[in-house]
């Protein structure tokens, strides 16, 4: 399973093009990958193969959009892709509920942890007059998490356990909520450009 390759970059783009029509659910597929990205070189992962569990996590949530279906029901699209076991057996695992695959290796609980918790800065930097990830701070992220209203559709007691399984079974429990959404936030920084969160959209 190491010796797995990811899919070229611009085929994965493809598939996720492809079937992703919403801006806003692309630009959350871009942020999960930035993240996934940061944290594989961190626990002996592969950048390319972790990147690409984030980019196409949620591929198929326009045509299946119900956790029963979603991403069973896309996977097999995945595989005749090309799309490694690696990466499929880890989108598998971000619904368990709906898959019953359970997470059991670092792309997994990485997934998970990095999911939702993008969607949260996102809406963090969208409330911001500069509209500009590089200039958004962990305070910032930490205000907005305590207001419910704010992001309302982020479950922030799902966030908070995804972190913090995440810490035990890959960070020996060292691995703070907030430690990790300075990470994200790092992570997205430096996608800034493709994430189309680089200032453009401000006035």
């Amino acid at each position: 399973m190491s010796e797995e390759k990811a899919l070229p970059r611009d085929e994965a783009l493809a598939i996720l093009h492809e079937h992703v029509a919403d801006e806003n659910l692309r630009r959350h597929m871009l942020a999960v990958e930035a993240a996934m990205r940061w944290y594989a070189p961190k626990l002996d992962g592969d950048p390319d193969l972790w990147g690409q569990a984030g980019l196409l996590h949620d591929f198929d949530w326009e045509i299946h959009p119900t956790l029963e279906g979603h991403p069973k029901d896309g996977v097999p699209i995945l595989r005749e892709r090309g799309v490694p076991e690696t990466v499929v057996q880890a989108i598998l695992s971000h619904n368990t509920a709906g898959t019953g695959v359970e997470r059991s290796r670092p792309i997994d609980y990485a997934l998970l942890a990095c999911d939702e918790i993008t969607g949260l800065i996102i809406a963090a930097t969208f409330v911001r007059p500069h509209k500009d990830v590089r200039q958004l701070k962990v305070k910032s992220v930490k205000r907005n998490w305590k207001d419910k209203l704010f992001a309302a559709g982020v479950d922030r007691e799902h966030v908070a356990e995804a972190a913090e399984d995440f810490s035990r079974e890959c960070h020996d429990g060292k691995l703070e909520l907030w430690q990790h959404v300075g990470n994200v936030l790092e992570a997205m920084k430096g996608a800034a450009e493709e994430l189309e969160l680089d200032g453009r959209m401000a006035g």
